[in-house]
């Protein structure tokens, strides 16, 4: 088992790739006009916030808590950075370009993490949110692709 402080270092990373997903998918949800990917952009967010709070759960069992504030990191590697300007274009097919990508980085986490040799309840939760993560990453890629077609 990994020591304390690299379970919470995979976890804060974790929480911090939900975060970026949330707020994006919720500026997504408030300033896109088209209202299918306005109400999956906000089931989105309201997923991701949801993943946070069991993360942060978890964290909480363990004694630890996560703070509130982002990591450089994730300042950085806000995937979501460009969405305003692709949803101000109103081009279907780039807003959901910029959601895909930042889904390729919330991916990418989840697969970072199940490389880690977590806790078996942790894992689960990893396993799971992994599996959420990775069907709406597909769903943003199947819903470009069509736009891209049409």
């Amino acid at each position: 088992m990994e020591s304390n402080k690299e379970v919470f270092s995979t976890v804060h990373h974790l929480i911090e790739r939900c975060k970026d997903g949330a707020k994006g998918y919720k500026t997504a949800s408030e300033d896109v006009e088209d209202k299918d990917l306005k109400d999956l952009f906000r089931k989105y967010a309201v997923q991701r916030d949801s993943m946070i709070t069991e993360l942060q759960d978890f964290l909480h069992k363990t004694g630890q808590t996560d703070t509130e504030s982002s990591s450089i990191e994730g300042t950085i590697h806000r995937a979501w950075i460009d969405l305003k300007s692709a949803i101000s274009s109103k081009d279907r097919t780039r807003v959901l370009e910029e959601c895909e990508r930042g889904e390729d980085y919330a991916v990418s986490a989840y697969r970072d993490a199940l490389k880690a040799n977590l806790p078996a309840e942790l894992k689960t939760i990893v396993e799971q949110q992994y599996s959420d993560v990775k069907n709406a990453h597909d769903h943003i890629r199947s819903l470009r692709d069509a736009a891209k077609n049409a």
